[in-house]
C-alpha cells in the first residue's frame, strides 16, 4: 500500500462513524460507483478487530504525532499534485 492510501486508512479510523459516513458520500460522490464496482464493496467481508488491531487503535489515539493533519494544499503540494 502506498503511504498516501496507509495516511488515509489511518485518518478514517480515527474519524467517528458519522464522519466516516460523510467520507464514504464524498467517495461516492467523486467516483462513479458501478454494479461491478458496487458488488466488490459489498463483497469485502467485514470483522470484528482482533487484540492486536485494539491495540493498535489504543496506540493510535495515544499518540500526539497520530493527531497531526496538514492543509489539503500542503498534502497536494507532498505528493506533487
Amino acid at each position: 500500500m502506498t503511504a498516501i492510501k496507509e495516511r488515509i486508512v489511518g485518518a478514517v479510523s480515527l474519524m467517528s462513524d458519522q464522519e466516516a459516513a460523510v467520507f464514504w458520500k464524498l467517495i461516492q460522490n467523486r467516483y462513479i460507483i458501478t454494479p461491478k464496482t458496487q458488488d466488490a464493496w459489498d463483497s469485502v467481508e467485514e470483522i470484528e478487530p482482533d487484540e492486536f488491531d485494539l491495540a493498535m487503535l489504543r496506540e493510535i489515539e495515544n499518540d500526539p504525532d497520530c493527531h497531526e493533519f496538514v492543509s489539503s494544499k500542503d498534502a497536494m503540494d507532498e505528493l506533487g499534485l
